[in-house]
């Protein structure tokens, strides 16, 4: 389920920028069939979540969904752990989170030096 969240959480969000295309790509095997209607589910749990991401799905003009192993996509994997972390009391509900896009990696922050000449 929060990989569905994330998943839904991303197509909210290319949504809101008023994207067209959009190509996404997660880690589990299972989502990407299900969305693609390759696999079929039966579990009470996933199904609102499934259709969810397929009512999201069509206010796009083209999407496609690829499977990449898990070790090749550290950044789905981070929003699925956010996504599982925030509950809300409405287990119908999805609280958004913020992303901002910087225009440099955070690695190259300033970071100043410590009296002991150390960051």
């Amino acid at each position: 389920m929060a990989e569905y969240e994330a998943c839904i959480l991303g197509l909210k969000m290319a949504i809101d920028m008023n994207i067209q295309g959009l190509i996404v790509i997660g880690d589990l095997d299972l989502l990407i069939h299900q969305v693609r209607e390759e696999w079929a589910t039966k579990n009470s749990k996933v199904l609102p979540y499934l259709h969810h991401v397929q009512e999201l799905r069509n206010r796009f003009t083209k999407t496609e969904f690829q499977h990449v192993p898990r070790v090749q996509n550290e950044f789905v994997d981070a929003l699925a752990t956010l996504s599982y972390m925030i509950q809300h009391p409405d287990k119908n509900f999805i609280d958004p989170i913020p992303v901002k896009i910087h225009d440099q990696p955070a690695y190259c922050a300033h970071i100043e030096e410590e009296a002991d000449r150390k960051p």
